[in-house]
């Protein structure tokens, strides 16, 4: 029993429930508040798993993180649901070139790109949209992106409440986001090494107050990653 244990350990089938490995390299994700919960910040490769309704700001946790990361290496989107606004990319220091916008024909050639996207080298994080992903691709992907260096951010749906798919995916790092009247609310599912829930308010109102009802300033600050919606 206890090497079949320790096998589905090594498969991360198993999760700690008592116990978190705070990774001893790390990305700042560059909210103080984020980079405290997660102990450092983002892990520097493993998949993210962001469960998400679309449109309310999301790619905006990421911001800090592509500009100190692209301008060395590209930072690549799969199927996003809009198009990138490239005067904003500008205005904060990005430049364009360095972001790679993809539109596979089909779920498979989406999977495909993302990793080798990510063992390639060149890239310092993949964003895939991806409601489908299974234990083996997952696993694919967390494989891909120690190879290369990067992270893969893997964005989904918000799981209806009696979804339990998220809690046996293999992945570094899964959070829930949810709109908030200050921003954006963020609940960590779940980490490598432990399972812990945690939930808190990122005040978006200093960097975006368009977005938020809270008229109070806030030491917190944040960016907007806008898009275009398709169509």
């Amino acid at each position: 029993m206890h090497e079949l244990i320790q096998n589905l350990q090594s498969k991360q089938l198993i999760w700690k429930g008592n116990r978190v490995e705070v990774p001893r390299e790390f990305h700042c994700t560059g909210f103080s508040e984020l980079d405290h919960r997660l102990g450092g910040g983002f892990p520097t490769s493993g998949v993210i798993d962001i469960q998400s309704p679309q449109g309310i700001g999301e790619l905006r946790l990421l911001m800090p993180f592509v500009q100190k990361q692209a301008s060395e290496r590209l930072f690549v989107l799969i199927n996003p649901p809009g198009y990138l606004c490239a005067e904003y990319l500008y205005a904060q220091g990005i430049s364009p070139s360095q972001v790679l916008l993809l539109y596979p024909d089909s779920p498979q050639h989406a999977l495909w790109a993302a990793e080798q996207c990510l063992k390639s080298g060149a890239c310092c994080g993949v964003c895939l949209w991806h409601s489908g992903i299974e234990i083996h691709q997952a696993k694919r992907l967390q494989v891909a992106s120690e190879v290369g260096h990067c992270l893969q951010f893997l964005f989904k749906p918000a799981p209806a409440n009696n979804d339990t798919q998220v809690f046996s995916l293999p992945v570094s790092l899964s959070l829930t986001l949810s709109p908030h009247e200050m921003g954006l609310s963020v609940a960590i599912t779940k980490r490598k090494g432990g399972f812990v829930r945690d939930q808190f308010v990122i005040n978006m109102h200093d960097r975006w107050p368009e977005l938020t009802t809270n008229k109070k300033p806030s030491t917190s600050t944040v960016v907007a990653f806008p898009m275009r919606q398709q169509g």
